[in-house]
């Protein structure tokens, strides 16, 4: 996985070298997703879409640090193009004829990364003739809803600030928009190699759902992700046909079939740590052998999820690092206002949304002129 000739052993952000990693990686991510944006037309091919996404980032990491043998870079998360009431991880195989059309909500969710720092987003949007278009309706109270909560969560997500206060913010927001948070969505932090570490903001907590209250630390990156709803915001399984998958790195068994086995050394060699589409590996047989990595836990699925048929989804991601001077947004772009009526009435929440956000600036010392010489 790690460049075996690499010197440095400090792989969070105190090291220059992992933040212009990281930074580079954010770059490319935002440019694939505009990429991607550019071919949303009505009646574009969903797997066409996704074809443009992972190429765009595949061709970007092509041209850099060519000369570090070893290095990976590449996919940190596959393009997923969801639409309406689809959640999310939609990557459809080659021969997949599923399109887009006029007045869908789209949802544009991908990665990448540079030797084992990865960032990633997710995006959504109307689409009109020609891209995207203002939202009415409900699809406007749910982007809004989605929009408005990352805005908080970026500022919220400060060193010494707890997990917690972003979870109930979520629900606030979600209320204050008419719309639901969707369960079970877990934002992690993310280290070299990790995209899903142990530190995890939860979007909706209750009995069923919970995890450990954790303070942000210096030098950590994580990925938030957002995801509101029309609906319940309990959503069911859209297809069994999952295709998105992530090589779990803590199970070994001797898969028994030969294509499985096939599948698994082409997994180990090209995607170690990183969620990979089905897809890349162009070969229809892949199906039948990721069958025997699943059942045997070599490889963890990303299910396709869905709300009701006529309900609204959006979602936002963004990756953020708490770096000394402030948090920076490494990857994520700015949201189109939505023709919402409704609006955030928490006064503590809309007072810091007010707030700006960004790396703090070091004062200038003010040094004293050297008086001036007397004229001979």
């Amino acid at each position: 996985m790690s460049n075996p000739n690499e010197e440095d052993t400090v792989e969070d952000l105190s090291n220059p070298d992992v933040v212009t990693k990281y930074r580079q990686a954010g770059d490319i991510t935002n440019a694939a997703l505009a990429a991607v944006i550019e071919k949303c037309v009505p009646g574009a091919l969903i797997v066409e879409l996704c074809e443009t996404g992972d190429k765009f980032m595949d061709d970007a990491v092509s041209k850099i640090y060519n000369k570090v043998k070893g290095m990976s870079k590449g996919i940190g998360f596959p393009t997923c193009v969801s639409i309406n009431h689809i959640v999310g991880h939609n990557s459809p195989m080659s021969d997949d004829k599923s399109t887009i059309t006029l007045g869908d909500t789209i949802k544009i969710d991908l990665g990448a990364q540079i030797d084992g720092y990865a960032t990633v987003t997710a995006h959504t949007f109307v689409l009109g003739e020609a891209g995207p278009v203002e939202a009415t309706g409900k699809a406007a109270d749910v982007m809004a809803a989605a929009q408005t909560a990352a805005e908080l969560a970026l500022r919220m997500l400060k060193v010494g600030n707890k997990n917690t206060p972003i979870t109930e913010m979520f629900a606030k927001v979600a209320a204050d928009y008419g719309v639901n948070v969707l369960q079970g969505v877990l934002s992690h932090n993310m280290t070299r190699h990790v995209i899903d570490g142990e530190k995890v903001v939860i979007s909706k907590a209750d009995v069923e759902h919970k995890v450990e209250e954790v303070e942000f630390a210096p030098n950590e990156v994580y990925a938030i992700d957002i995801v509101m709803s029309t609906g319940e915001g309990k959503p069911l399984q859209f297809t069994d046909r999952p295709t998105v998958y992530k090589r779990q790195l803590d199970e070994t068994y001797q898969l028994k079939i030969k294509a499985s086995r096939q599948v698994f050394n082409e997994i180990t060699k090209r995607y170690p740590t990183f969620p990979f589409a089905l897809r890349s590996f162009g070969d229809a047989k892949v199906r039948f052998g990721i069958k025997e990595c699943q059942q045997h836990n070599l490889v963890t699925q990303y299910p396709v999820l869905c709300e009701k048929e006529g309900d609204h989804v959006a979602h936002v991601k963004f990756t953020a690092a708490l770096m000394p001077n402030g948090t920076l947004k490494l990857a994520g772009v700015p949201h189109a206002a939505q023709n919402s009526e409704k609006k955030l009435m928490d006064p503590e929440l809309a007072a810091l949304l007010a707030t700006s956000v960004g790396n703090k600036k070091k004062k200038k010392k003010n040094k004293k002129k050297p008086a001036a010489k007397a004229e001979e």
